[in-house]
């Protein structure tokens, strides 16, 4: 018990410094998901048959690819086509394009829940197609797509755990650095599971505060 304090002791210092790492990547990726997968969302709902396959196209290789092998091929890949990346922008890159692949069918999902007659009702007033998504349709999709989002952003916490594949020091690539110099390498995966557990129950309980402040009473989804 006491070697296990004392290796405590040592290694939450640096595992501290991967947290930081680690949340970053995931704030920043998820950030960027949202950018990428709002307008897909739409695209997919409302946008002519060509961008709904066009689309379609690009979430099915994100969704349907390891995140693993999306990740070599942007870090490893891309300088071959004359881009280099550094090893933060590579996961930033990656973790944002499967995230946006991700959000953009979940606010699929939300804005076909909104009854078809609202948006009837918007253009029988003199609104536009564009005008009835902005003001009326995508305020009502973004609630109800709030806690599939929630999901996302749990998982990408946990996501973020394939970058020490490239060599960054997240709270994996601190454990396997540590696990190195320390030879002991249960226990250290021990102490980061624990850490990814409270992480993650933060942000849960956080997430779920939010849902229940913007909830509207009476809201709901129409599609079973």
């Amino acid at each position: 018990m006491q070697e296990f304090l004392e290796l405590l002791r040592n290694v939450v210092p640096s595992l501290l410094q991967g947290a930081v790492i680690t949340l970053q990547i995931a704030g920043v990726s998820l950030l960027l998901g949202v950018v990428i997968g709002l307008p897909l969302g739409i695209g997919r709902v409302y946008g002519p048959p060509w961008l709904q396959r066009m689309l379609g196209v690009y979430i099915t290789l994100f969704q349907g690819t390891p995140l693993l092998i999306q990740l070599f091929l942007v870090y490893y890949g891309l300088p071959d086509l004359g881009l280099t990346l550094g090893r933060l922008t590579a996961a930033y890159v990656t973790l944002g394009l499967n995230s946006g692949a991700y959000q953009a069918e979940y606010l699929r999902g939300a804005l076909q829940s909104v009854s078809e007659g609202q948006m009837t009702a918007a253009r029988a007033i003199g609104m536009s197609k564009a005008q009835a998504i902005r003001s009326i349709i995508l305020p009502q999709a973004l609630r109800l797509v709030l806690p599939a989002w929630s999901n996302e952003a749990i998982a990408m916490l946990k996501n973020t755990a394939v970058v020490f594949a490239i060599a960054i020091l997240d709270m994996m690539g601190q454990a396997k650095a540590l696990a190195s110099d320390y030879f002991a390498p249960i226990p250290i995966y021990m102490i980061v599971a624990v850490f990814y557990i409270i992480l993650v129950g933060i942000a849960y309980l956080l997430l779920r505060q939010v849902e229940r402040r913007v909830q509207i009473p009476g809201l709901t989804s129409e599609v079973e």
